[in-house]
């Protein structure tokens, strides 16, 4: 199946930092890449709140909602909700390695059961019209990654998948943090652009420490798409010549400041709506990292956000910071 064209620079789905206040921000500087929500279980998805857990802004799309399950009955019942809500893409998530995950039989422990997987993903196929798509991990402990992400991927294919996301490196499921799963053991880029050589047909996106669109460009060489994470989320600045620079769109780049005008509407619809600010601005801290001003922004934002009744106001006033220290004779500042 052809890669969808928004998969060619997806920001990854991150617990506790893509939320629908990140993925708006990330949308003021890109209008192309694909956004992912934060993991939700299938359990939470059918029985909790879906009006805090699902929400998210008409600006998001495109926008994909990542499932954690294994039951196929449910993940179908979960996904036809996702669909109804206007997401555009269902994503299965067997690629996240903690503990909580591996109790509940989801997450990375699944590359021990592609038949399963193939399973789940033939299920939610067959219950919505919207993309479904997989993302993994090369393998597991002492599995082969060669076999294993074959494996898997093969049958993500012949279930319908619309693409595989890799996580180009194995998770260790004992032994080793999320955070360490993150940085061992080594990359192996080279497994997921064999994948793509040896299954032409199936569109495959490569994810694991991409830091800039340098290196995005230089991957998209041998795959449909690159996946970016903690580099989109801690220099979101990044992201501004997305657009013009992998998806060759005649605009030019984003600066943080227009980002930071963009967002300010919605912003103020959230406060309306009894949003706390700080749940906004967490988001924005790394949006001048590295040029002047950023630790003024930095220190105002994380100050003066915390209040009950902080407002807008903030973020302007952090603006302002910037503005004046971009006025001032250029000195060397630490991010």
């Amino acid at each position: 199946m052809p890669a969808n064209p928004s998969h060619r620079l997806c920001i990854a789905p991150m617990m506790d930092w893509t939320d629908r206040h990140c993925r708006a921000l990330h949308r003021t500087l890109t209008a192309r890449a694909r956004l992912y929500t934060e993991m939700l279980t299938v359990g939470a998805v059918l029985h909790g709140d879906r009006g805090r857990l699902l929400a998210f802004d008409p600006i998001e799309h495109p926008v994909a909602l990542q499932l954690g399950g294994s039951d196929p009955g449910e993940l179908a019942a979960a996904a036809r909700i996702g669909e109804d809500l206007g997401f555009d893409e269902i994503n299965l998530n067997v690629g996240c390695p903690s503990d909580r995950v591996q109790s509940g039989r989801f997450g990375a422990c699944l590359m021990r059961e592609p038949l399963l997987v193939a399973e789940c993903v033939a299920a939610m196929r067959a219950a919505v019209a919207i993309a479904v798509t997989v993302k993994c991990r090369l393998g597991v402990d002492d599995q082969d990654p060669e076999q294993s992400l074959f494996c898997l991927a093969d049958g993500c294919a012949q279930a319908g998948a619309a693409a595989v996301i890799v996580h180009a490196r194995k998770a260790w499921l004992k032994g080793l943090s999320p955070k360490d799963n993150r940085e061992i053991p080594p990359l192996d880029y080279d497994l997921v652009y064999r994948l793509k050589r040896e299954r032409p047909g199936l569109a495959v996106v490569l994810n694991g420490a991409v830091a800039s669109l340098d290196e995005a460009r230089t991957h998209l060489d041998r795959v449909d798409g690159v996946m970016l994470g903690r580099a989109a989320y801690h220099d979101p600045a990044t992201l501004g010549d997305v657009d013009r620079r992998l998806f060759g769109a005649p605009t030019r780049a984003v600066t943080s400041m227009e980002a930071v005008e963009r967002y300010l509407p919605y912003v103020r619809e959230q406060l309306a709506r009894g949003t706390r600010l700080a749940a906004m601005t967490r988001h924005m801290l790394g949006l001048f990292a590295g040029r002047p001003g950023a630790r003024a922004w930095r220190r105002t934002l994380t100050v003066e956000s915390r209040g009950s009744n902080a407002g807008a106001a903030v973020i302007e006033r952090a603006l302002d910071a910037v503005r004046v220290a971009a006025e001032r004779p250029p000195v060397l500042e630490l991010a």
